[in-house]
């Protein structure tokens, strides 16, 4: 016997109410005026050169950017490769606008001295 189609039921409309709720931010941080902002390995490797005016190693670099307080390793037992990593990385990336230039093996100067 053939199925007979059973009727369906109507679904009722249903009403929907779209609430906001406030998200709470973190209150931004007022910027420390006692504290000098920390230089990137970077940035001080390029103060260093600034101050020096000839090229240098990377591990002389090092020496001074610690001497003079501009920079501390946060324990790495490599430093200065990595500096050379990230100058090599920035002369490559900025082409012709990078900081540094490479004047011999292991030797580095600002770009424009």
């Amino acid at each position: 016997a053939p199925k007979k189609a059973t009727p369906k039921a109507e679904t009722p409309a249903v009403e929907t109410t779209i609430v906001t709720v406030p998200v709470e931010t973190k209150p931004n941080k007022a910027p420390q005026a006692d504290k000098p902002q920390k230089l990137s390995a970077l940035d001080a490797a390029a103060k260093i050169l600034a101050e020096e005016k000839e090229p240098l190693t990377t591990k002389e670099m090092m020496a001074a950017m610690v001497a003079k307080g501009y920079w501390t390793s946060p324990a790495g037992k490599t430093p200065h490769a990595t500096l050379y990593s990230v100058i090599l990385r920035e002369i490559q990336t900025k082409g012709t606008e990078a900081r540094f230039t490479k004047t011999d093996r292991g030797h580095f100067t600002l770009a424009g001295n």
